[in-house]
């Protein structure tokens, strides 16, 4: 992930396609075609389907960056492919608009992806996701999916339902989606904070 103490909103800014990847000790490097490839510079940081990278090479066309072991581990980004799609956001400059939620390109957990249909012009998506991410999990709160920041519009017993918008749809990885798939997930961070308050005071744990 990437050194840097960096935000993000969970506003893709563009889908970059994965050109090509190459193991290294412990991870891969992975070059991505990206609209924004001529503005990045080295150390610069980039979500990548919701994990923030740091970028190590920069063209007019594509950006590098390397996945690490733990990485690997934890996000999906060790299991995608030469031509997958991926969403792409740079940070949240400190005079910018916030449209979407705190992200910190840190994953919190795998989810995957159980349903997939269709209401009009709009798409209910249906995650699966880890007990463990439970009490972070907020109706009506937000949550990042592949980096995209969404409203968690039904919370089950590990199951959120989400609503995808047509703008959302047409311009993310969602459009590639498929029932089975793992997503990286990323819970909103200030309920984060709050829970581990919780913790600390001693007002009670989260069920595991």
């Amino acid at each position: 992930m990437c050194s840097s103490k960096v935000m993000f909103t969970g506003l893709v800014e563009t889908v970059g396609e994965i050109r090509d990847r190459a193991d290294i000790d412990g991870g891969c490097r992975l070059r991505i075609a990206c609209g924004f490839a001529p503005d990045l510079s080295l150390g610069d940081s980039v979500a990548i389907n919701g994990v923030c990278l740091t970028v190590v090479a920069a063209g007019r066309e594509d950006m590098q960056a390397d996945v690490g072991p733990e990485t690997m581990r934890v996000t999906t980004l060790g299991s995608l492919v030469r031509g997958a799609k991926v969403n792409l956001e740079r940070p949240l400059r400190a005079d910018s608009r916030l449209g979407g939620h705190f992200v910190q390109g840190h994953v919190d957990g795998l989810g995957v992806i159980r349903a997939l249909r269709q209401e009009a012009d709009f798409v209910w998506l249906t995650v699966g996701f880890p007990s463990t991410l439970a009490p972070f999990i907020v109706h009506k709160g937000s949550i990042a999916v592949d980096g995209i920041s969404l409203t968690v519009a039904s919370l089950g017993a590990g199951s959120i339902d989400v609503q995808i918008v047509p703008f959302t749809w047409q311009h993310t990885n969602l459009q590639a989606a498929r029932v089975g798939e793992r997503v990286n997930l990323e819970c909103d961070m200030v309920g984060k904070y709050v829970v581990r308050a919780m913790e600390v005071a001693g007002l009670g744990e989260p069920k595991r």
